[in-house]
């Protein structure tokens, strides 16, 4: 059992490029509450982090970026060039990765747990856990996601996946193998089986209902769902009669779009006429799709679609919401107003943290509305 009361936790790791991030949000997709401790360890190495000062006295102040950050790039090709380096790093890093894990899970009101690190098993951290799920994909596959999907020289990714020990002493110690080298159907074929294997007691996955509002005279009643993957043809089919995509939505395109983000669906009459997509990573909500029919007015629809997002992320322990918003939205000022956000630019934005989340996230012809959904940072100190 673990070390947290009523709650069972998953690990999860697996070498770089094998699917980890994918498979987390598919468990969060299935009602695990998510930690990434790769971004909690960038966290806990920002300015006024408790493990600023201790890298630069072990590197050097070299690695300052203009803005005062540590410059993470110069730092890896440090580390990942010299074993004895890494281990300096992780030395600092690792304490207070678990320090802040230890500190969400006791926050959180989900049962189920699911905690993202590549050094899971090497920091102690897995030690902790009920469960050790392994993602596995063969080195080809490794290499060829890096030079495509991070564009990585192939020198640069070889020198990555040889700084990171054999995934055979991760499969040795696993529960649970995930081989995620085919299409993203079997990847979710493995992560569901896996999940129902678990005791009924621990599935605390969220409701497909999660909002109601009766029907008025002469109106239709209002739900919120929040999306499953059986929704994904459904979702498709009202893409392709509201949009005009380059080319038609398949199920499986909705599919691959779990694997980044989960999906509000805003019903009137049992029929999909609102959608927004969108994630939480390192407490940031960023609502990345809005689409919303004809038939429902966009004043209506969004403030119900953004109140049920901002309920949700808020019981993921969000500390802010960035919502990229279309141009056919944007001028619906008074709704975002009402609605407690302010259009701002990505330098305007006061955390390092929420500054990269926006840069990762930002979608072409939207503009950027902020709130901040709580006034204490949750890990602030870590």
């Amino acid at each position: 059992m673990s070390k947290w009361a009523g709650k069972f936790i998953i690990g999860l790791t697996g070498n770089i490029a094998t699917g980890k991030s994918v498979v987390r949000k598919m468990l969060e997709q299935l009602g695990a509450y998510g930690i990434d401790a790769d971004a909690l360890a960038h966290r806990a190495i920002s300015k006024g982090a408790p493990g600023f000062q201790p890298v630069l006295d072990t590197f050097g102040n070299w690695l300052l970026a203009p803005d005062g950050e540590i410059d993470r790039s110069k730092l890896g090709k440090v580390v990942f060039s010299d074993p004895e380096a890494l281990k300096k790093l992780e030395q600092i890093i690792h304490p207070l990765v678990i320090q802040a894990v230890d500190y969400l899970i006791r926050r959180i009101k989900q049962q189920v747990v699911v905690i993202e690190a590549i050094k899971l098993i090497e920091s102690g951290m897995g030690a902790l856990c009920d469960s050790i799920w392994v993602t596995y994909s063969p080195s080809d596959v490794q290499l060829n996601r890096l030079m495509s999907f991070r564009k990585m020289s192939e020198l640069e990714a070889r020198q990555r996946m040889d700084a990171q020990p054999s995934q055979e002493l991760k499969l040795s110690a696993a529960h649970v193998v995930i081989n995620n080298e085919k299409d993203i159907e079997d990847t979710w074929r493995q992560v569901a089986a896996a999940w129902e294997r678990l005791s009924p007691s621990l599935d605390n996955g969220p409701s497909t209902l999660v909002f109601r509002r009766p029907a008025a005279p002469g109106a239709e009643a209002m739900n919120v769902l929040r999306a499953k993957p059986r929704h994904a043809k459904e979702i498709a089919d009202f893409l392709n009669r509201t949009r005009t995509p380059a080319r038609m939505y398949q199920p499986g395109d909705i599919l691959i779009a779990y694997g980044e983000k989960a999906f509000l669906l805003l019903e009137m009459g049992q029929k999909l006429v609102g959608l927004i997509g969108w994630q939480v990573e390192n407490l940031v909500a960023r609502t990345m799709d809005m689409v919303i029919s004809p038939q429902v007015a966009a004043t209506e629809a969004i403030p119900v679609l953004i109140n049920e997002m901002e309920r949700a992320s808020q019981d993921l322990q969000c500390e802010a919401s960035l919502v990229f918003v279309p141009s056919m939205y944007q001028q619906l000022a008074d709704v975002w107003q009402t609605l407690g956000y302010e259009r701002r630019e990505i330098e305007a934005l006061d955390v390092q943290a929420w500054q990269e989340a926006a840069r990762e996230s930002f979608q072409p012809d939207t503009v950027l509305y902020f709130k901040q959904l709580r006034q204490d940072r949750v890990l602030r100190p870590i």
